[in-house]
């Protein structure tokens, strides 16, 4: 099965046509203000109307408002919700409901959130260790999990192969590992996809 491919915090037009050049198969944007790539929901919406068919958008949140969170999904059209923060079951329920889109909830790697990651009704499970930071971890802890998830933390064009190789995951995720000086980089996004397709 081919490993999925996860461009994440997009943030601009221009983000979003570098990314349909790479052709991954879901791009990311943090709608939750208050981080370094938040964006607003208005421009969310021009980036999602402008990724070409195929690219599933990710609506990324962290300790949102529920209800807005489902506004705002519906409003620039995501296909995808990713609750970054910690929220629980009953607020993985209320959004897997309201917005009707299929929902990614994030893990550490702790033994107990690596417990929860199993037995969540969210539709993917997330593993990034430092909650977006770009911090690698030892891709063992993973095994036996049981159920697909996708992994993120540290990864590049130069090191995403490999991880594949260890970890056999659903998928991978990068953000900072695909930018130069803070902002998205064309070259390493393209050759992200193409080191994870290779």
């Amino acid at each position: 099965m081919m490993t999925i491919v996860k461009l994440c915090g997009l943030r601009s037009i221009d983000d979003i046509r570098y990314a349909n050049e790479a052709g991954p198969d879901m791009a990311g944007m943090i709608v939750s203000p208050g981080f370094r790539r938040s964006i607003t929901k208005e421009l969310a919406k021009d980036m999602v109307d402008g990724l070409s068919d195929g690219i599933r958008s990710v609506g990324v949140f962290v300790d949102h408002d529920p209800e807005d969170l489902t506004d705002i999904a519906g409003y620039a059209g995501f296909d995808i919700v990713q609750l970054h923060g910690s929220e629980d079951e009953d607020y993985i329920s209320f959004v897997k409901e309201m917005s009707g889109v299929p929902v990614i909830k994030s893990f550490g790697i702790s033994d107990e959130q690596l417990s929860a990651a199993r037995r969540t009704s969210a539709d993917m499970v997330l593993i990034d260790p430092g909650r977006g930071s770009g911090e690698t971890f030892d891709l063992a802890l993973l095994n036996g999990i049981g159920r697909s998830i996708i992994i993120a933390g540290g990864l590049t064009p130069d090191n995403v192969g490999e991880a594949i190789c260890t970890a056999c995951p659903y998928g991978v995720d990068t953000s900072s590992g695909i930018e130069s000086d803070g902002s998205k980089d064309r070259q390493k996004m393209i050759g992200f996809v193409s080191a994870v397709r290779a």
